[in-house]
């Protein structure tokens, strides 16, 4: 069996206006990576794209007390400004976001789980944290690019691998609010499941002193149920492509208006050097990229615009001679289905058609 290995690399996975670009990309160059937060099968390697918002820290497994019921946001309040505010693009927020309300206080301070959207895989979801007292909750001169959680995170509670990343939406710095975006892809359906976020500290980074030093203290701990309609369409029935001396086989296609999943198996099996360092090898990396990296995922809209989506996360393992792989997560804003022309895997083009 092989060892789970920490991949980084990062994503700006949402939509952010340029300023809120820079600022991540600054800091995504500099944030370490979370480790999987779900179990996964020895011999499977994650891959994840996280674009965290935050410099090096890893998140910490904490506990919180119990969540009351908080004010409930309508799904495309919450998710327009996010992922698009097109009369097209609100229509399918409505149809397929989902309104939680979930929160818990602790220290003064609630967090609230205002909403989650997705399909049968990648789910969004957005939390908001307040201070109770209407005060201001961030220290003056703190931006969303400074902040990082300690917990764990959301759990589904599923049995599958998971990968996916998190950061703050800090609109004005003054105010007694912000909101922390969560996003989680899955090689099982997570769409009708129970999620737990933990949460323990919100933390600014310190540049002079390279720590994470804690602006918000508390515990949290929210409860609900991932209950959002899932509106994907499935394509691919083993279509095949070679490359790099190997065959490979589009086992299916997920592709829903926010995120999307490609499934493949390669016909060698891909061997791990197992280093023991906990660090990718340069022969670990060039298998990953003979294996995963380099397997092209293009989609193409129907006014001719190219999206390439193959810097995603996902999971990779060998099975019985073979690998199986898979490659996914939420798009950076929602693209309706009759505005999608075809999605391309190494080549093979299917085309869509919306219903």
């Amino acid at each position: 069996m092989n060892s789970q290995f920490e991949y980084q690399e990062s994503l700006n996975s949402l939509r952010f206006t340029d300023e809120q670009k820079e600022a991540i990309a600054r800091r995504a160059a500099e944030a370490a990576r979370q480790q999987t937060r779900q179990a996964r099968p020895a011999h499977r390697r994650p891959v994840r794209r996280m674009a965290l918002v935050a410099a090096a820290a890893v998140l910490v497994l904490a506990m919180g007390t119990a969540g009351a019921t908080g004010i409930l946001r309508s799904a495309v309040e919450v998710f327009s400004p996010l992922f698009g505010g097109a009369p097209a693009q609100t229509e399918i927020i409505d149809q397929i976001g989902y309104p939680v309300g979930a929160s818990d206080t602790d220290n003064g301070v609630t967090v609230t789980a205002d909403a989650v959207m997705g399909d049968a895989y990648n789910a969004v979801i957005v939390y908001t944290i307040s201070r109770d007292n209407g005060t201001a909750l961030l220290p003056e001169g703190t931006s969303g690019d400074m902040l990082l959680v300690r917990g764990n995170g959301t759990d589904l509670n599923v049995l599958g691998g998971a990968h996916g990343g998190s950061h703050f939406v800090v609109e004005n710095p003054a105010a007694s609010s912000i909101q922390l975006v969560e996003t989680i892809s899955a090689d099982v359906p997570i769409n009708d499941c129970t999620a737990t976020g933990v949460f323990e500290d919100i933390c600014k980074w310190d540049e002079a002193t390279g720590e994470a030093v804690p602006v918000i203290e508390g515990k949290w701990k929210v409860k609900f149920q991932m209950a959002y309609e899932d509106s994907s369409v499935t394509l691919g029935n083993g279509e095949t492509f070679v490359q790099n001396g190997m065959t490979f086989t589009i086992d299916s296609i997920t592709l829903s208006p926010v995120a999307y999943k490609v499934d493949y198996t390669v016909d060698s099996e891909v061997v791990w050097s197992d280093s023991g360092s906990g660090r990718q090898s340069e022969e670990d990396s060039r298998q990953m990229a003979r294996y995963f990296e380099n397997v092209e995922i293009l989609l193409t809209l129907t006014d001719g615009t190219v999206v390439d989506l193959s810097n995603a996360g996902g999971s990779i393992g060998p099975e019985d001679g073979v690998t199986v792989c898979s490659k996914g997560e939420m798009l950076s804003e929602v693209i309706p289905m009759e505005d999608m022309a075809s999605i391309s895997v190494g080549g093979v083009v299917f085309p869509i058609t919306a219903e």
